[in-house]
Order: structure tokens, then sequence, then C-alpha cells
């Protein structure tokens, strides 16, 4: 009797258990793997992965909290590449129209830093908005803006008798940006609202 009991549990047992495993959705199963997915569909998959997985932890399988973690990501990089371009203009013997170039590189970046900001506001508080399809196109509007805005840093170079090397440093660090903003911008793109 005992013996037929225990084969009833058992069978109750894996029984459940495959109804449970077949109700289980089918997204990736760790957190990596959802970044990594996420990441695929984006121009720079390898740098997006790269940026977002020590966020993991935080992001959990939640495609709101991964566009906050691009953003806060593209911002911060955003903030280092500023500040080292800053240094660039107050070295010795970068003559005064290089130091203005470089200026209003500057400036186009804080300006892009901005509309990253206006994004990530509008990404945090859309949750509570009737207006979630006008604030979207609000955040891509401003993400575009922002890619713009990385790309004209350096079309200022253009032409000038700038330094090879202030270029070449510069003209990196804004392309790491330019790509990282893409990046969130791709997946605010994948991001359903309605």
């Amino acid at each position: 009797m005992m013996h037929a009991r225990v084969w009833t549990v058992l069978i109750v047992t894996i029984h459940l258990c495959l109804q449970i495993a077949a109700s289980l959705p089918t997204n990736p199963t760790t957190t990596y793997e959802f970044i990594e997915t996420s990441c695929s569909n984006t121009t720079y998959p390898d740098l997006c992965l790269n940026t977002l997985s020590p966020y993991a932890d935080s992001i959990g399988s939640d495609n709101w909290k991964l566009c906050t973690a691009a953003l806060n990501a593209t911002i911060s990089s955003s903030r280092v590449v500023a500040s080292t371009i800053s240094k660039i203009a107050r070295k010795k013997g970068i003559s005064k129209m290089e130091a203005a170039i470089v200026a209003d590189c500057i400036e186009n970046i804080r300006d892009s830093i901005d509309e990253m900001k206006q994004s990530l506001k509008a990404i945090n508080r859309i949750k509570n908005r009737k207006d979630r399809a006008f604030q979207m196109d609000n955040i891509k509007t401003w993400m575009s803006a922002a890619i713009t805005d990385d790309g004209t840093c350096t079309d200022g170079f253009a032409g000038t008798k700038m330094s090879n090397a202030v270029k070449a440093k510069i003209g990196r660090c804004v392309v790491n940006i330019g790509r990282l903003t893409s990046n969130a911008l791709s997946l605010i793109n994948h991001l359903e609202y309605y």
C-alpha cells in the first residue's frame, strides 16, 4: 500500500512539474541571455553586451530597465568624454582655433547629454502616462538629436589645420559615445509601450 502511494505522489509530482514547465515563457532563461538577445538587435551588439552585462542583476529581464541602464551608461560615458576633451582643450600647444573647435565639440556633447537625460526622465515616468505614444516619439526624437550632436562634434574638424593626434583622440571618443547612443536608441525602438 505504501509503495502505491509513493508511485502516486511521484506521478502527480511529475505531472505538475511538466505543467509548470509547459506554462513557463520561452524567453531567455538568464539575464545574460536576455541582454545578449536584446543587444543582437542593435547596430553594435558586442559593445551593447559589454556595456550592459555589468548591470545584469539590476536589469533582470525587463526591457524598460535595460533601456534605463543603456541610457545611464551612455550618459556616464558621454560625461567622461566631455571631461577628456576639455582636458585636451586646455593643453599647451593647442591653437586658439583648435581650442574653439574643441569647445564647440564639448558643447555638442553636453547637448547630447541633456537630450539623453530628457529621454531618461521620460522613460522613468512613462508607465503612468496616458500619452505613451507621444512620449515615446519625444524620446526617440531626443535620442536621434543626441546622435546628431555626437556626430556634429567632429564635423568642425573638417578642413582645419588641427593636429591629427588631437583629431584622432577626440574622434575615437566621440565615435564610441555615438555608438552607445545608437545602441540605446535601438533598444528603445524595441520597447512595447501600448
